[in-house]
């Protein structure tokens, strides 16, 4: 019985919207206003999206702040960061709604 117990909670942790693998992520807003993305569209600062270096554009990733221990989802739709130990960019509206005020440990998994 204890075994079903810890596996249900153990199940239960991986399960949960904060879990993910943990990665390095920034920001990025406002100076690339008018401009596109990667993906062809144009960079929305309080969009709900990210850039990744290889993820397929239209992934939908669950980010989520260890700090303030809010998510978000988000699309990605931009090639990124190029600075070496990030993993992922998030826009500025996104940064903005999980609490990210600059680089920051955050977790991330496919919604």
């Amino acid at each position: 019985m204890k075994r079903i117990v810890s596996l249900a909670l153990i199940l239960m942790f991986l399960t949960s919207p904060t879990y993910g693998e943990q990665v390095r992520a920034a920001w990025y807003g406002n100076e690339l206003l008018g401009h596109r993305t990667a993906s062809g569209e144009m960079f929305d600062p309080d969009g709900m999206t990210a850039a990744h270096k290889s993820l397929p554009f239209g992934t939908c990733l669950l980010v989520g702040n260890l700090r303030t221990g809010r998510t978000v989802a988000v699309r990605v739709n931009d090639r990124g960061p190029f600075v070496a130990g990030l993993t992922l960019d998030l826009s500025s509206g996104a940064a903005q709604a999980i609490g990210m005020r600059s680089t920051e440990s955050v977790t991330m998994k496919r919604c």
